[in-house]
């Protein structure tokens, strides 16, 4: 499969400190991959490197084979990264569809792209994005994102404060569109179940580091793993105490 996005030995951070290290990974064409890891990992970090909103200190972003070391982040949109953060970054004001018509300049989404996918928004199209339910807002936010129909799509906790139901319905469209579109998928995700549930792949990273990577079927079969890493112990030690109280892993 071609690569979408690689990175490899990347380092980013904040004033001067890193947060992530030497972080290498892959994501393919019509791939989704799960990037896992306990709060504070540097899972977000990770994402808004990618698009360019934090800036690199060392390694290297390449989407399909072009280095983006210096690449703004509205230059990184334009090449094809689309970018959905915690919090969905919509605008309360603005009805659901005046949220298709914000590009960047040249720009054009697809509406009817969004629509084919969430074809709840439709409906919605004359609401502020304000009044939406939680669920709504996300579709909203992940809608806009497919109208711009991305090469690399960035996931950030899609399931952050919406009920279990609701993010069930979400993810399988993820999974769709990148298996009708050709998209990456590079996904960020805390209900682990969900997310190993739609994945090809998945890495899991703890203190900024990559501890873990392999399939995501692999690694949904083996709690004891996935647990070890949210601990930051080795999976021999957790094996050997019994599973932990309440890792953050979902059955």
């Amino acid at each position: 499969m071609d690569a979408v996005l690689q990175l490899d030995q990347l380092t980013a951070g904040y004033d001067r400190a890193a947060v992530v290290r030497n972080v290498s990974l892959a994501v393919s064409r019509g791939e989704v991959v799960a990037l896992l890891g306990p709060n504070g990992a540097g899972k977000t970090t990770t994402l808004k490197t990618i698009s360019g909103l934090v800036r690199s200190m060392a390694g290297v972003i390449t989407l399909a084979g072009e280095d983006l070391s210096a690449a703004q982040p509205n230059e990184r949109a334009r090449k094809g990264i689309a970018h959905v953060p915690e919090g969905r970054g919509l605008f309360s004001g603005l009805s659901v569809a005046d949220h298709f018509r914000l590009g960047h300049r040249g720009e054009r989404l697809d509406e009817d792209v969004a629509y084919e996918y969430f074809p709840a928004l439709r409906k919605l199209a004359s609401r502020p994005a304000g009044v939406l339910s939680g669920g709504e807002q996300q579709m909203l936010a992940v809608g806009r994102a497919l109208a711009r129909k991305p090469r690399l799509l960035l996931l950030d906790e899609l399931s952050m404060g919406l009920a279990p139901v609701i993010v069930e319905q979400l993810m399988p469209v993820i999974r769709s569109y990148a298996d009708q579109s050709g998209c990456g998928v590079l996904l960020v995700e805390q209900h682990v179940h969900l997310a190993l549930g739609i994945a090809d792949r998945a890495y899991v990273m703890v203190q900024g580091e990559i501890r873990i990577a392999g399939d995501a079927a692999d690694l949904r079969a083996d709690r004891t793993l996935i647990a070890a890493s949210y601990l930051g112990q080795h999976a021999g030690d957790v094996a050997a105490g019994g599973p932990p109280a309440a890792p953050p892993v979902h059955p």
